[in-house]
């Protein structure tokens, strides 16, 4: 991407023409301009999330940073990690669910695939990430819709079968976005709030209306208000 640092006439340029100490100069009828080389969307989202994206998206939600941070290391852990590969959890209830609905007999899969239906085996891939990744992969060549809905991802664990809420346009473009960066995954998690209604309750940091809803109907039993709230106060001290 190309933007102009100086002022030239509108036209075509003719020629770039870097100088002695290597910076970038056209030259548009006559006019010598300085040009900035602007970087990419893609490389602006690689990195480790810092303060100020989570002050942007915080401000456009109107929540507190600390109210999202509980969520992210309630969800991931404080250790996080979301480029490239991922957060991921292989939920094999769900994928059961999603791969009937498609229509998938996976009676027949039971032994050629069997690294899905088994535990995660950490000892042979060498970490709970790993094997978690080998089943999804696994499953991802008998059909992806279903291993891709049959997923949480990133650092908010969204359900693949979410893709829509997240406003992603495919479950292609959902993975894609998950697995660019983790701007991508703060960014998608503000748009699946939204649409699954429960930024009124993030705001209001009503924990139990929000876990609720994020975490269903079992949250109670598994802590998930009481640990959002824990966390909440810990970020904000």
């Amino acid at each position: 991407l190309l933007q102009s640092c100086g002022s030239a006439r509108a036209s075509e340029p003719h020629f770039f023409a870097p100088d002695p100490i290597g910076q970038n100069f056209v030259v548009v009828d006559g006019d010598t301009i300085q040009v900035c080389l602007l970087p990419s969307d893609e490389s602006l989202r690689r990195g480790r999330l810092t303060e100020r994206d989570f002050e942007e998206v915080a401000a456009e939600l109107g929540v507190e940073v600390a109210a999202i941070k509980a969520v992210t290391e309630i969800e991931a852990g404080p250790s996080h990690n979301g480029e490239g590969k991922p957060i991921i959890n292989f939920d094999l209830s769900v994928y059961r669910t999603r791969a009937a609905k498609r229509k998938i007999n996976l009676k027949k899969y039971a032994k050629s695939h069997s690294v899905i239906f088994n535990r995660p085996n950490t000892a042979r891939y060498g970490s709970q990430q790993a094997a978690q990744q080998a089943r999804l992969d696994a499953a991802m060549k008998i059909d992806s819709i279903s291993a891709i809905e049959g997923t949480f991802w990133g650092m908010f664990q969204i359900g693949g079968f979410n893709y829509q809420r997240c406003g992603t346009k495919s479950h292609a473009d959902f993975v894609h976005r998950m697995s660019r960066s983790e701007r991508d995954q703060l960014e998608l998690f503000a748009r699946f709030i939204r649409n699954a209604g429960l930024l009124p309750a993030l705001q209001k940091k009503d924990w139990r209306t929000f876990a609720r809803g994020y975490n269903g109907p079992r949250y109670a039993a598994r802590a998930y208000h009481t640990r959002l709230a824990k966390r909440d106060r810990k970020s904000v001290v």
